[in-house]
């Protein structure tokens, strides 16, 4: 009915957390000008603002399917109050029941299979950084 809204809501935190760490990445790798000379951070690996935006990815785009399924289903409207199930209580506490587990499982799912790309990715850059330094 509505397990779409926790996913969606968790993808609104991560953009926003997303953006302000890619903006401090940003800052850090500025070049800096001193005495003529230029420092330039060069770093083998994946920012982690780009490891956020996989997540940001995979959470929207699971929202974005989720709601086209409930629209297609007729549990969502274009009209007030959106949500068939808040039509009656009785609804709206199987509506809720159902974001509280359905909607949270998903959530935790998806963040869980973010969390394993985001560790394979480390084992990799690591595996990677210590073969540029054998060479």
């Amino acid at each position: 009915m509505a397990c779409f809204i926790v996913p969606a809501a968790e993808a609104i935190v991560t953009t926003i957390i997303t953006k302000v760490v890619a903006k401090k990445e940003k800052a850090e790798g500025e070049v800096v000008v001193t005495e003529g000379t230029a420092k330039i951070s060069e770093k083998n690996h994946i920012p982690f603002s780009k490891k956020l935006k996989w997540l940001n990815n995979l959470l929207w785009g699971g929202s974005f399917l989720l709601a086209f399924e409930h629209i297609w289903s007729g549990e969502v409207v274009p009209w007030a109050p959106f949500l068939t199930a808040t039509e009656n209580a009785e609804r709206t506490s199987v509506m809720l029941h159902e974001m509280a587990t359905s909607g949270v499982a998903m959530a935790v799912l998806v963040t869980a299979f973010w969390g394993a790309m985001v560790a394979v990715s480390s084992v990799l850059e690591k595996k990677q950084a210590k073969e540029d330094k054998a060479v």
